[in-house]
């Protein structure tokens, strides 16, 4: 099998897995926005479409005629270069074009891609459908996170679906792993997919220090609340104190006490909470004041990396204490792809590792996650450092 071969081969296997993540939805799910962050299911079915027919059909198939001119306009996100798009906060608004003509539109250009790979060699266009590849799977961990929001703020709190385990409980005692000081490489090194914020592989200096070989949990998260976590105002940064004070926060997200007892929302419906499996949805300033209150901090996304391969992660993206920066000699590619991370590298926090909702063939230890420090409807969690 060839290198195009097994591309197309991920290609076609990512394609149908979107559309799979979208089976347990009813119509009126597809189009609904309840916050600026989180996009209408029927938007990323369009988007990661976009994606191909834009960077890849335009460019390489002459002959391409395109399914919309509008959708360029509809389903471009952020991409300045490529011209003007729907404001991101309407996304919810467009109840046109229809699911019906958005699936039609995804199969116009699953289609046109096939045949184009099947009928050239160009190393290039092998370059940027990778790439478009593993942006549809982001996508895919997105729309999970999406549909999952969508439904948690419905009132009736309605089930997703049964097939996906959400919490996991640890199989191992907590405790301390020690690294040594000493001179450490970070950074992609293998011909494998990586995106450029993971090149520039460089040495960095770490002293002494240990990390958990665990995930904070909900029981340690339990007695955070109970010990007045929330409402004491010098474990937290003073923006995240404004934030708790602002938006009432006084658990993780998705909690609510039932009869007295903590449940959560979770993609299989309202559950009483397993205090042995690791805590989620949680923002950054949330996972700071926790680590406060432990005498603890958060490990450094170096920490995080030199450390990885002594524990076991990939159940929660783990908030870390750096900021968002690039790497030494990092250099944004030409053109609009040039916009995929370098631009957001400012005002975010690096998150490692992976979570429940990263699909197949995506998840590596060198990974750089990135989000506000206020935001937590994605499956984050923490890990704690001294």
């Amino acid at each position: 099998m060839t290198l195009t071969d097994s591309l197309l081969d991920f290609f076609i296997e990512t394609r149908a897995h979107t559309e799979n993540l979208c089976k347990p939805l009813e119509i009126e799910d597809y189009v609904v926005q309840p916050i600026i962050d989180v996009s209408p299911p029927k938007w990323h079915l369009g988007h990661t479409t976009w994606f191909f027919e834009e960077f890849i059909l335009k460019k390489y198939k002459p002959d391409y005629t395109v399914f919309n001119e509008d959708f360029s306009f509809v389903f471009n996100s952020y991409y300045e270069t490529v011209g003007q798009r729907v404001v991101r906060a309407d996304r919810g608004n467009l109840s046109r074009p229809s699911v019906s003509e958005v699936y039609a539109y995804r199969q116009h250009v699953t289609e046109a891609i096939k045949a184009l790979v099947a009928s050239v060699e160009n190393k290039e266009l092998d370059t940027v459908l990778e790439i478009g590849i593993h942006h549809e799977k982001q996508h895919q961990e997105l729309l999970l996170t999406d549909i999952k929001y969508i439904l948690g703020n419905n009132p009736l709190l309605p089930t997703y679906s049964n097939s996906i385990k959400e919490h996991q409980a640890a199989t191992t005692q907590q405790e301390w792993l020690t690294v040594h000081e000493g001179v450490y490489d970070i950074g992609h090194n293998s011909s494998d997919f990586c995106y450029d914020n993971e090149l520039g592989r460089h040495k960095f200096y770490l002293h002494d220090y240990a990390i958990s070989n665990t995930l904070v949990t909900n029981a340690a998260f339990f007695a955070f609340i109970a010990a007045g976590g929330y409402q004491t105002f010098d474990l937290w940064h003073a923006e995240g104190w404004d934030w708790v004070k602002r938006e009432q926060i006084s658990a993780p997200l998705y909690w609510h006490k039932v009869d007295g007892v903590w449940h959560h929302y979770t993609l299989n419906g309202l559950q009483k909470i397993d205090p042995n499996t690791p805590v989620t949805h949680i923002s950054y300033f949330e996972a700071f004041a926790f680590a406060q209150w432990k005498g603890s901090r958060l490990p450094t996304e170096f920490e995080w990396e030199a450390a990885q391969h002594l524990f076991s992660w990939g159940q929660r993206w783990e908030w870390t204490e750096s900021a968002y920066l690039p790497y030494p000699n990092y250099k944004k590619a030409d053109g609009a792809l040039g916009e995929y991370n370098g631009k957001f590298m400012v005002n975010q926090k690096v998150l490692r590792g992976s979570s429940v909702a990263t699909p197949n063939k995506h998840a590596r230890p060198t990974y750089r996650n990135f989000f506000q420090t206020n935001l937590r409807w994605q499956f984050t969690g923490l890990r704690l450092a001294k």
